[in-house]
Parts: structure tokens; C-alpha cells; sequence
């Protein structure tokens, strides 16, 4: 079995998705990172970087004691090994993914996050007129990241040829194209493998729904929520 410490995010989703996808066993360990879950002791242990995803697998390759793994493209890249299925073994076709995984850990969900945060969480604390310049910036690049995406795709039903880890972590970071302030329209090969290739596989569905009615509504909307998410320095790791 597979703990996976979750909140249902599009990193979370990731990894739903994933295990779907392969058909593992997985028990959900919910951290509220709304309420600060993600700092705790026990948690810190098996994610000291103080987010989530983490898993805990205590059936892993070759035996021996469980292991635990945090960040979300380095636990897409266990399970496909774990399993067999998602990462090319060749060697071209195993980089030509893992090029594309960290595009997205390193690109796509860092910009669409900070799009996200000065467009949709910001302006219920801060005046607007004072977001313009973080909003813009932000916005612009998920626009070109998109782009670059949708160019991508424009010859090909996934990023890397066949299904793999690339479209498990791209996509659930398509999900907000709105607050991203994006227009799936403008890119039409990049719609259609977000509703077509990838939107309808059930394993895509399942894993979007995972958890679901943990996530309270309506969102971030207090001093105190805001400073747990936001406010964060070095001391919260100590």
C-alpha cells in the first residue's frame, strides 16, 4: 500500500492521477494546507521541504523498508519505475519525457502558481492598483508557456509521443487556465489534448476527483489562512 499525503491540488492531482493511471493501491493521508497541516513534525520527516505531495510506499522495488518520497516529479518518476509503465527505458525516449517533467517543475507550475496568487488571492488583501505589475508579468509568461505547449502538440496526441509522467504533470496545471488568465481557444492543440487526450481517460477523471470534498469552500479567504500559506520564512522549519 501507498500513503499519499494529499491535499487536492494540481501537484496532488499529479500523483492521483498517477496511481489511477497504474492501478496501485493508495490509502489518501489528507494535510490541510490550509490550516498549517503541512508543518508538522511527523510530516517534516518524510517532506522537509514543508509541502505537499509525499508518499510513503511500504512495498517498495527490491524490498526492504518503506521508502518515502517528496516532491511531485521525483514521486511521478518512482512510480513509473516502480511499475514499469509511463518512462520510456531507451535512452532518448526516457529524457525526451523527463525534459518535459521538469519543464513543468521548473516552469509551468511555478509561473501559473504566482499567475494564480496575484490574480485570485492578492486582491482580497491587497489593493489592486498595487498588483498590476505582478499580474502582468506572471500572466504573460503562463501565456508563452502555453505556447510553447501548444506548439509542442501541434504533431502529437501527448507531449512525448505516448502517454507518460510528462501529460500526468502537465495537466493539472491546465486546470486553472482561467484564474491564469488564459484562453484555451488561443491554443487549440494544447485544448485539445487537455479535454480530448487527456480530459476524457478515466483515470484522468478519477484522479481530478480524488479528495474533493476535502477542499473547503470558499478557499483562502482569511488573515489566518493567509499567513499560513504566504507568510512562511525559515522558522517554520526549525
Amino acid at each position: 500500500m501507498i500513503d499519499v499525503h494529499y491535499w487536492p491540488t494540481p501537484n496532488g492531482w499529479k500523483i492521483s492521477i498517477m496511481l489511477e493511471e497504474c492501478g496501485l493501491p493508495y490509502r489518501l493521508v489528507p494535510v490541510n494546507i490550509g490550516t498549517g497541516e503541512q508543518f508538522k513534525p511527523d510530516f517534516l520527516k518524510i517532506s522537509p521541504n514543508n509541502r505537499m505531495p509525499a508518499i510513503v510506499d511500504d512495498d517498495p522495488p527490491g524490498g526492504g523498508a518503506p521508502v518515502s518520497v517528496f516532491e511531485s516529479g521525483a514521486i511521478l518518476q518512482y512510480l513509473a519505475e516502480k511499475t514499469g509503465k509511463f518512462l520510456p527505458t531507451d535512452l532518448r525516449g526516457r529524457y525526451e519525457v523527463l525534459q518535459w517533467v521538469n519543464w513543468q517543475m521548473g516552469g509551468l507550475g511555478p509561473m501559473a502558481g504566482q499567475a494564480n496568487h496575484f490574480r485570485m488571492y492578492a486582491p482580497q488583501f491587497n489593493p489592486v492598483e498595487q498588483l498590476k505589475y505582478g499580474q502582468d508579468r506572471y500572466t504573460n509568461e503562463v501565456n508563452r508557456l502555453f505556447g510553447v505547449l501548444n506548439k509542442r502538440l501541434a504533431d502529437r496526441e501527448f507531449v512525448a509521443g505516448a502517454l507518460s509522467i510528462a501529460d500526468m504533470a502537465i495537466w493539472p496545471w491546465i486546470v486553472g487556465f482561467k484564474n491564469f488568465g488564459q484562453n484555451l481557444d488561443d491554443f487549440v492543440d494544447l485544448k485539445r489534448w487537455f479535454e480530448e487526450s487527456m480530459g476524457k481517460r478515466p483515470a484522468v477523471i478519477k484522479g481530478k476527483a480524488t479528495g474533493a470534498e476535502l477542499r473547503p469552500a470558499p478557499g483562502i479567504n482569511t488573515e489566518e489562512q493567509r499567513k499560513v500559506l504566504f507568510g512562511q520564512t525559515a522558522a517554520v522549519v526549525r
